[in-house]
């Protein structure tokens, strides 16, 4: 009662999953990518705004030690 099938459908069927695997690990590549690359630029804006707020409470005390001196 086992149906024998051709090995022309077997290698199709290798094929076709071979195939399948390739595109969902390459969608799934890239997807972390872009995600990685999205988490990067956060982090680069977050610093560069921390950078910008530390350079303007710095300025920030220094005037106001140099205006209690005089």
């Amino acid at each position: 009662m086992a149906r024998e099938k051709s090995p022309g459908l077997k290698i199709l069927w290798v094929w076709t999953l071979g195939t399948a695997a390739i595109l969902v690990t390459s969608v799934a590549r890239m997807r972390m990518r872009d995600m990685e690359s999205i988490i990067k630029s956060d982090q680069q804006q977050q610093s560069m705004h921390q950078q910008r707020q530390t350079s303007s409470t710095d300025s920030f005390f220094v005037g106001e030690g140099e205006t209690s001196e005089n």
